[in-house]
């Protein structure tokens, strides 16, 4: 089914819009939410919650043109909620690892007045990762966007473990020299 369907089914308060959103996007949230948990049935959880909330959202928001990526950003912010949550009983590698690579080119939400510049270094990040060629754009959102390993990304471009990870240490320090040029200090 179409997304516009899906979207007009949410807003007339259809229930098979979730049918129809988990037949058409399910395995790819609960891919997303395994990626950062890795835990199958903390996995499903997140997806089942995802179809909540966007029960919950839709109306009043229309993500019409990308409903997945609507639903994408749901399911990730549930999942690293989740991780932070198991977080604060054990430290999980995966979101640690990411964290402090990021970390390096990103300024932190450590006060108010950062919060309210997150809108513009959002900005500032979709503006360099559309300059960026397609490829490496691509290998930075399946790091850091949706969690891949290393060694995954290398078997889905067909890289050497070693290309990617320069790919990804350039795209950092690019990131990081724009942001100063921008005026953001890390």
């Amino acid at each position: 089914m179409e997304d516009d369907k899906i979207i007009e089914l949410y807003l007339s308060r259809d229930e098979s819009a979730i049918r129809e959103t988990a037949a058409k996007y399910g395995a790819r949230l609960r891919q997303i939410a395994f990626a950062v948990l890795q835990d199958r049935g903390a996995a499903e959880e997140c997806e089942n919650d995802t179809y909540r909330q966007a029960w919950n959202r839709i109306p009043p928001n229309e993500p019409r043109g990308c409903l997945f990526e609507y639903l994408g950003r749901i399911v990730r912010h549930l999942a690293i909620d989740e991780c932070r949550r198991a977080a604060a009983q054990k430290r999980r590698a995966v979101y640690c690892e990411l964290t402090q690579e990021m970390a390096e080119c990103l300024p932190g939400p450590e006060d108010v007045e950062s919060r309210l510049e997150a809108q513009e270094i959002r900005q500032i990040l979709s503006d360099f990762l559309a300059g960026c060629p397609q490829e490496q754009r691509a290998v930075f959102l399946r790091r850091y966007w949706y969690f891949d390993s290393i060694a995954g990304i290398s078997r889905l471009f067909g890289y050497r473990e070693e290309k990617v990870k320069s790919i990804l240490f350039r795209m950092r320090k690019a990131l990081k020299k724009r942001l100063e040029k921008e005026g953001y200090t890390v």
